[in-house]
């Protein structure tokens, strides 16, 4: 089976030096990519410039835009049977820096200001063109939750499935507790206590349909 995996952060420029991102640091992902590779399975791994582990085999991507060019590409040339979105990507863009709206990532902003303000604007979701770009394939994404509790991370991760037409999510975080719980719209179905545990059983449920 043809397989895309999406993992590490993406970024978003401050100014041509100095970007905005997040701390995912893709293990995650390639985890995924080497239990399914030694299932036999087809696997592109999609990983963001700034992840720390790293895999060889895998396309790079800077901002969310550069992500959804990679997954268009190989939504073009042939069909996947299923796409695991565990890439951490920006929820917002810089639209200006400093209370003059100077636009963002124009040079590079001089370091002996005493401070600037970042004007903050919330960016399209990637996850939200997956079914369009996957029509008959699995989706599975991801809902990392740091506030809250268990049973509000299940009902974000359960809208989060029906508003993008998922098969499934899979939710961590402090919110969530120790390890990963994997959800459909049925609610959680496996909780999973590592991230090799999470692989092996999502490896082993690939005949499986999540779609409610």
């Amino acid at each position: 089976m043809r397989v895309v995996i999406t993992g590490g952060p993406s970024s978003e420029p401050i100014d041509e030096v100095r970007v905005l991102t997040n701390t995912s640091t893709g293990e995650l992902a390639i985890t995924l990519y080497e239990q399914f590779i030694a299932a036999g399975h087809q696997v592109e791994l999609l990983l963001g410039r700034g992840a720390v582990c790293r895999r060889p085999e895998a396309q790079a991507f800077t901002r969310n835009e550069d992500l959804e060019s990679l997954l268009q590409g190989i939504a073009r040339r042939q069909e996947v049977g299923l796409v695991l979105h565990a890439a951490a990507l920006s929820d917002f863009s810089v639209r200006a820096v400093d209370s003059h709206q100077r636009p963002a990532a124009l040079g590079k902003l001089p370091s002996g200001q005493q401070g600037w303000s970042l004007v903050l604007e919330p960016k399209p979701k990637v996850i939200a063109r997956l079914r369009n770009l996957f029509p008959v394939s699995r989706l599975i994404g991801w809902k990392l939750e740091q506030d809250g509790n268990p049973e509000a991370v299940l009902a974000k991760a359960q809208r989060q499935i029906t508003e993008h037409h998922l098969n499934g999510c899979v939710v961590n975080g402090r919110a969530y507790g120790p390890g990963f719980g994997v959800c459909t719209g049925a609610g959680l179905i496996h909780h999973a206590d590592s991230k090799a545990g999470l692989a092996r059983f999502l490896v082993a449920t690939t005949d499986l349909s999540y779609r409610q």
